[in-house]
């Protein structure tokens, strides 16, 4: 496999800041581009700041990070890509005891809560993706707007909102503080879960659905556009449930915030 890594000049560009007195520096610190088999997985890791997913209109992969900050030193966060076989990983982290994978960030210290607490850079990823290319993007600060996939998606972050759709798909989506919304075309094999604690959960699916349900809230409603064989005691607000013929599972969870699961 062919890539090209190329890492743009350290300068700095000062812009004025939008709101507050301090101005707020950008660096569009890393490029990557290179090809990533169809079937095979690009993973995008970060512990602060967005990652947004487009499109790509040829067949390789474009990666572009870039760190934003008003004070600290930006040069302590490190974006680095590595292979594992067709696979590609691109992680951000901010302390050098912090180590990433396929699995995750790994560390001696707790990496994003060791992290310089004076350094308030992020990073944020802006990923073209050609056509069959699988996707894990994962962030702990940022939001996720998956907008270009066409095969398999896993998105997950903690703090922000996910907005997902593949032409293909299966996708999953968790976070913690953040709505979900989720638009498949694809189901795949496997079950599906969407989970949050602050914010509603809204999956689109394909018309010729066949699942078991699980959908829960408390303090929210439950909606589906499917006809819905019920199962044991009836709580509109934790609805178990079959469409179709059943078979896969799909849960819903949420604290705060509605569950719907709607026809395409």
């Amino acid at each position: 496999m062919t890539t090209t890594l190329r890492f743009l000049a350290a300068g700095t560009l000062a812009l004025a800041a939008t709101t507050g007195a301090q101005e707020r520096r950008s660096d569009r610190a890393f490029t990557w581009e290179g090809t990533v088999p169809a079937g095979r997985w690009l993973y995008v890791r970060n512990l602060n700041g967005p990652i947004r997913v487009e499109r790509g209109t040829g067949s390789r992969v474009e990666v572009v990070g870039t760190k934003r900050w008003r004070r600290g030193n930006p040069d302590n966060v490190r974006i680095e890509m590595k292979k594992s076989g067709d696979d590609v990983i691109i992680c951000a982290t901010w302390n050098e005891s912090t180590r990433c994978d396929e699995e995750g960030y790994r560390t001696r210290s707790e990496g994003w809560r060791d992290r310089d607490r004076n350094n308030d850079t992020s990073v944020e990823f802006v990923v073209q993706l050609p056509e069959g290319v699988k996707l894990v993007a994962s962030s702990v600060n940022g939001g996720l707007d998956i907008r270009g996939a066409t095969a398999e998606v896993e998105a997950n972050t903690v703090n922000g909102s996910i907005d997902a759709a593949s032409s293909g798909g299966p996708v999953k989506a968790s976070t913690v503080n953040g709505s979900i919304t989720v638009k498949m075309a694809e189901l795949g094999r496997g079950d599906l879960d969407f989970n949050t604690v602050n914010g509603s959960i809204e999956v689109w699916v394909p018309g010729n659905l066949n699942a078991d349900l699980d959908m829960r809230t408390v303090n929210g409603r439950v909606e589906s556009d499917f006809p819905m064989t019920l199962s044991g005691r009836i709580n509109p607000r934790h609805l178990r449930a079959t469409v179709g013929d059943g078979g896969r599972r799909i849960s819903f969870s949420t604290v705060n915030g509605s569950v719907e699961l709607r026809k395409q």
